[in-house]
């Protein structure tokens, strides 16, 4: 069987319309897929460009969710193409994953402009640490901790589902993040360890400082902190793990893909 791991353990598919994003997180795979592939460089990356021919495009049903966006996020800048694109998946029937690092007000206007379709949409805010200097350092671009918490109080007070991805964790203290955020998720926290961390790193920006960070917060991650984390929220059904964490662990892994489970 094919491992099933990344956005496939969340969504059977995904759309993306835009090429670079401002967050310029030193982990992301898409920055580094791009560079290897020669379609951005490691300066050009943060200034995005918007595929309109993306946005214009119609949409049809498709089969299980759908996760928008995965190479980039959704931003003040691109939020009307965003927006366009959304409906035009909605209003089709389409289940949607929405997922970002975005602020409060970002979130206010998706909300009340996708509202009429809000049963199909599940929102996930990425937040791999409540440290803002850390944050900082790994998602120059990003809005900081408090602003992303906003965003989430934001979509559940405006009667959306609501969920977390702690993946990937850019500290050992990631039950700071879980705490602060549960009395605002519907859906689940979802925890999990950096992945290929160097080998990105390296390719996105390679600097010393960087590439030393990563070497030390991947050792952060010993069996026995992996398994203390397990421990800590095993019997919470709002807490859920994703693949580099089950291997880990030994759990089942997913089966197909897009079970979010």
């Amino acid at each position: 069987m094919t491992a099933i791991f990344g956005t496939k353990e969340w969504a059977s598919s995904n759309v993306n319309i835009q090429s670079g994003c401002p967050n310029d997180c030193k982990y992301c795979y898409a920055k580094a897929m791009a560079i290897r592939h020669k379609r951005k460089t490691r300066e050009n990356w943060k200034k995005p460009v918007i595929q309109m021919e993306k946005v214009n495009k119609g949409f049809a049903k498709r089969k299980g969710t759908i996760m928008f966006p995965t190479t980039h996020d959704i931003t003040m800048e691109n939020l009307d193409e965003c927006i366009t694109v959304l409906r035009s998946m909605l209003k089709v029937g389409n289940q949607m994953l929405i997922v970002s690092k975005s602020d409060p007000d970002c979130i206010l206007e998706l909300c009340c402009e996708l509202e009429k379709y809000r049963e199909q949409i599940l929102f996930r805010f990425t937040m791999g640490s409540a440290n803002d200097d850390l944050l900082q350092f790994w998602e120059p671009g990003a809005p900081i901790f408090v602003k992303r918490n906003e965003a989430l109080k934001t979509a559940y007070e405006l009667g959306y589902a609501t969920s977390v991805s702690c993946e990937p964790m850019l500290d050992n203290r990631i039950e700071g993040v879980v705490e602060a955020t549960l009395p605002y998720v519907t859906d689940a926290i979802w925890i999990g360890l950096p992945n290929m961390l160097k080998q990105r790193v390296s390719i996105n920006c390679g600097t010393a400082e960087a590439m030393e960070r990563a070497e030390k917060l991947l050792a952060c991650f010993t069996q026995e902190r992996i398994n203390e984390l397990y421990e800590t929220y095993k019997d919470n059904p709002q807490v859920k793990w994703k693949e580099s964490i089950k291997k880990a662990i030994g759990l089942d892994m997913p089966d197909a893909v897009g079970l979010d489970i």
